[in-house]
């Protein structure tokens, strides 16, 4: 499946911002099924380009003259459901049994995976993990702002809901519970009644010498509707953009994502500016 993808965030601020630094992991790579056919960041500042420590292609932003608002905009198109080479490793898997303070389990999270650690020690290890992702969803409903970006995993299942974002952190926190090697997953889901205008996440385990993408959300394995940007132990070290500013007052911030099998006309992208501009003044309020 090609598909186009662009994904635009907005800052406004009350004051002027006198420097800001932002790390922007925006950018998908080769592999896991997936192949960049073209890829471009566009921003008011400068760039530079590097691996990070998970092996995703990272991009430090500065701003280093006043400034009233940041525009961070990408744009490409992705095939996905590529026969390419599964993917390596990489780092140890034992760094993806760490405990993180977003994935950390706690008695409860245990007490709930252990029930699926007979089944994941048998060549059935593929269907217990597909089990316990549907297990795990059923215990946490889909609910926006009944968490936020620094909720631990613990808490969330606790409470029985989330996003993306706690189903993924929850899961992670099971499989390490019972000595499987799990990474959070941050990227973009094709809809395609266009529902999905944000980033998604979602965790790959490793299985049969291979990673195995599980999107909790949406109980199923990941397939050509997944685009993979980055990923990292959990959020923090897989989140597409985070940074910091000086100065700057009150901040208003909008994001947007299009995630489409066609490019989106000028009229279509004017007005999606428009809109996500608003959004972002209305978000200091």
């Amino acid at each position: 499946m090609l598909l186009n993808i662009e994904h635009h965030t907005q800052y406004i601020y009350s004051a002027a911002a006198q420097y800001s630094i932002q790390q922007l992991r925006l950018t998908p790579r080769d592999g896991m099924g997936q192949q960049v056919r073209h890829w471009q960041i566009k921003v008011n500042g400068q760039c530079h380009a590097f691996e990070d420590t998970y092996g995703n292609l990272t991009h430090t932003l500065v701003i280093d003259q006043p400034h009233h608002e940041l525009l961070i905009s990408v744009a490409g198109e992705v095939e996905t459901g590529v026969a390419n080479q599964p993917g390596a490793p990489g780092l140890p898997l034992a760094l993806y049994l760490r405990e993180s303070l977003l994935t950390q389990a706690d008695a409860a999270m245990t007490a709930f995976a252990s029930q699926f650690a007979g089944q994941l020690s048998s060549k059935l290890s593929k269907v217990a993990l597909t089990d316990m992702m549907h297990a795990l969803r059923d215990k946490m409903d889909y609910l926006k702002g009944a968490t936020q970006v620094h909720t631990p995993a613990a808490e969330a299942f606790r409470l029985g809901k989330g996003v993306c974002q706690d189903h993924a952190h929850a899961f992670i926190g099971c499989c390490r519970s019972l000595g499987l090697p799990a990474r959070y997953v941050s990227g973009y889901l094709f809809t395609a009644d266009g529902s999905l205008m944000q980033t998604h996440a979602w965790v790959e385990v490793w299985q049969g010498q291979q990673w195995l993408g599980l999107d909790v959300s949406n109980g199923c394995l990941t397939d050509e509707r997944h685009v993979r940007l980055a990923v990292g132990l959990d959020y923090h070290s897989a989140s597409p953009v985070t940074g910091t500013r000086i100065g700057g007052g009150l901040e208003g911030m909008a994001s947007a994502v299009s995630v489409n099998q066609t490019a989106l006309t000028h009229e279509q992208r004017q007005r999606h500016h428009e809109q996500l501009y608003h959004q972002a003044v209305s978000a200091q309020q």
